[in-house]
């Protein structure tokens, strides 16, 4: 009795030495294990009263945690981020209650049934227009056009802007996609040229601009084509031509313009038997310049064939130079007034004759003398309509186009592109000022 009494009592100063059960003990334990560790152990100083349980598990426990290996990090994850509310709705335009739509309202808006490519807000009202009420079309870009990838070469940027300067005169020319395109997600139609073959004095300048007929599928591949079919047939002749225009040769430019432009179109109707398209279809107006770049040589020639126009802002005031008649020269003679401002009907897209298979309509010629302070502006039907058509948009133009100096691309654009109510087309339009 007295041996196994004598025995609890060594195994109880064995447990006190081991877990620090009384001052002293643990402190030696305790420094003993650490010593062994290289651990600097916290004396009296250091430690405050625990209020930590003191039992033989919770030791056990403690030396335990001690010991184990460290776990594992977990991996990063991105912390969750609370959803974001749902947009409110746009407020729709409101519109007549009775009545058809007019002629720019998108055909969805107009039946109550929104459109996959409307835009998202309501049209901005802040962009130039004329007239007593905006445009209902967004004045900025919405839809893209629709992309096939395999004929990304087919897609057309929804503005082309250009410029140069040659001896006296300065050329500034765009291309924008309309109102009504911009809504409905479809491509530009409306194609621009701008090409100079040559160099020096002896260069030529060609400005073409070509618009399809409307509602044509892959017409702007039409307008593309009729632009660098003209292109190659005047850069193949520039040396000709050129001279022609220095030497005032009229009736051999004008015929010689006439050859060439109805190639281009013939190419046109080939290319349509291609593609199984009606050859009234796959075809374009086109309307061109020719400038001179030799300093001396004040002549500018226009030539083409279907709608657009053609205006001189000469004192302040437009001029129409539209050939009054088909295929008749109106040509100004150098030092001469010109003709006064007229109003020249449109040129409908008749049958082929038998005198011109190719061509559309009728072929349009006119040689201008430019006097210092003139624009010669040659624009798509697009721009010519509102020009012709609403007075203040007429004067807003003369306005900031009769200043001497000519203005920048930019500001250039921003007023070609100034706005009318119920004028969607797109707008081509290239000035020519004169110093």
């Amino acid at each position: 009795m007295n041996q196994q009494r004598a025995r609890r009592g060594h195994e109880d100063d064995w447990w006190r030495q081991l877990y620090g059960d009384g001052e002293g003990g643990g402190q030696a334990a305790a420094g003993g294990v650490a010593g062994r560790a290289g651990v600097r152990t916290a004396g009296p100083s250091d430690a405050g009263p625990s209020d930590a349980p003191d039992t033989l598990d919770d030791r056990v426990e403690s030396a335990l945690r001690a010991v184990r290996a460290p776990a594992e990090p977990k991996p990063w994850e991105p912390p969750v981020r609370p959803a974001a509310p749902p947009p409110a709705p746009s407020t729709p335009i409101p519109l007549p209650a009775t009545g058809p739509a007019s002629r720019d309202t998108p055909p969805d808006t107009a039946t109550g049934t929104p459109s996959d490519t409307a835009p998202d807000t309501p049209p901005s009202r802040t962009a130039g227009f004329v007239g007593d009420r905006p445009p209902t079309y967004d004045p900025e870009p919405g839809a893209l056009p629709a992309a096939d990838p395999g004929a990304l070469d087919d897609l057309v940027p929804d503005t082309a802007l250009d410029g140069a300067r040659y001896g006296s005169l300065t050329l500034r020319a765009a291309s924008q996609r309309g109102d009504s395109a911009r809504y409905r997600g479809e491509v530009r139609r409306d194609a621009l040229l701008t090409a100079r073959f040559g160099a020096g004095r002896q260069a030529l300048i060609l400005v073409a601009v070509a618009t399809p007929p409307p509602a044509a599928e892959g017409a702007h591949r039409a307008a593309r084509d009729a632009c660098a079919w003209i292109g190659d047939a005047v850069g193949r002749s520039y040396t000709q031509l050129a001279e022609d225009i220095r030497t005032d040769h009229r009736d051999a430019l004008k015929s010689g313009l006439q050859r060439l432009t109805d190639r281009s179109y013939g190419k046109l109707r080939g290319r349509a038997r291609e593609l199984g398209a009606a050859p009234e279809r796959y075809t374009a107006a086109l309307r061109c310049l020719l400038l001179p770049a030799d300093p001396d040589c004040r002549t500018r020639v226009f030539f083409g064939v279907g709608a657009g126009g053609l205006f001189r802002l000469r004192d302040g005031a437009w001029q129409n130079l539209e050939p009054a008649t088909a295929d008749h020269d109106t040509g100004d003679a150098p030092g001469s007034d010109g003709g006064p401002p007229r109003s020249a009907p449109g040129l409908a897209h008749g049958p082929n004759t038998a005198e011109s298979p190719a061509r559309p309509a009728p072929f349009l010629f006119r040689a201008a003398f430019a006097r210092p302070g003139d624009t010669l502006l040659l624009c798509s039907a697009g721009l010519a309509e509102p020009l012709q058509e609403e007075p203040a948009f007429a004067d807003r133009l003369a306005a900031r186009w009769k200043a001497a100096e000519p203005p920048g691309l930019v500001d250039f654009l921003a007023t070609a592109q100034l706005r009318v109510k119920g004028h969607t087309k797109d707008r081509t339009a290239v000035g020519v000022w004169e110093a």
